[in-house]
């Protein structure tokens, strides 16, 4: 498991070491007497009680055997492979591809009734048309080395659209300017994603507004996060796909959003906005 900036990730560590910890507690073992049994040296078990080092499965079930309690094996490892899916590295994500990770969404997004989601580079996935996903896709795949299968890949990214039409389901999207005039692909598909905007803001499920250039900032451009509900936010960095779901940071993003959100202009003054860039590809 990769170190995480995210607290969400190193608090949840944190519970299974100290997990970890009491069941060698209870069988009434030192941590000497643990790392015996175990057949590894004292330091290991130290780094895993203070959560510095993540333990494998091996681990995990040496460690259950050795305090006796071999029946709580499966729930620990189920619960370390949970902690280690609140970080991963986009390489580790696109190792066979991003097909697969863009069709991993779709379950989320099916739970999900309200979606707010800020962004700052490029559109979100579900507003991107073929064009737009292929060339931002292909700079992706370029820049990480990972296998090209960005045509399949495109394909379940666009398909997550779907859900802007189906029943239950709303987006609140924010964009800062910037993300209308960052020169993401060429400007004949750069038309073609600014246009497609302006096709999705009428949507019943819809709501789009767009931060200006001109804005009196009362938050900093931040990250692109998502907010699904209130259960979880995903934030998306360079290097990796971090989700929280530490209530206090849950309502960090949403206090941020919501700041966020008042600065942002709506209707047809976002409209003007949208076209102004567009023209500006003229």
């Amino acid at each position: 498991m990769s170190t995480s900036p995210s607290s969400s990730a190193r608090a949840a560590r944190e519970a299974l070491a100290v997990r970890l910890q009491h069941l060698r507690k209870d069988a009434g073992l030192t941590g000497k007497d643990l790392s015996a049994r175990c057949g590894w040296h004292p330091a290991k078990t130290t780094r895993i009680q203070k959560g510095d080092a993540p333990p494998s499965d091996s681990d995990i079930r040496a460690w259950c055997a050795a305090c006796g309690a071999d029946d709580q094996a499966d729930d620990l490892i189920a619960t370390a492979r949970a902690v280690d899916s609140m970080y991963l590295e986009w390489r580790r994500l696109h190792k066979d591809g991003m097909r697969k990770v863009q069709e991993g969404w779709y379950a989320l997004h099916e739970q999900t009734r309200l979606c707010r989601v800020y962004v700052s580079n490029v559109p979100p996935g579900f507003f991107q048309t073929p064009g737009f996903a292929t060339a931002l896709m292909g700079q992706i795949t370029a820049f990480q080395g990972t296998p090209d299968d960005v045509t399949e890949a495109v394909a379940a990214r666009v398909a997550r659209s779907r859900f802007l039409y189906e029943g239950g389901h709303r987006y609140v999207v924010l964009m800062e300017e910037s993300v209308l005039r960052y020169r993401t692909a060429d400007p004949d598909t750069m038309r073609g994603q600014l246009r497609h905007l302006l096709a999705v803001m009428p949507l019943a499920s819809v709501s789009l507004g767009i931060i200006p250039f001109t804005a009196q900032r009362t938050v900093w451009p931040l990250e692109a996060f998502y907010l699904h509900d209130d259960d979880v936010a995903v934030v998306e960095t360079l290097t990796a796909e971090i989700k929280v779901t530490q209530p206090r940071e849950l309502a960090d993003y949403a206090k941020a959003f919501t700041k966020l959100a008042e600065m942002a202009v709506y209707g047809d003054a976002a409209r003007a906005l949208i076209r102004a860039a567009i023209d500006s590809l003229e």
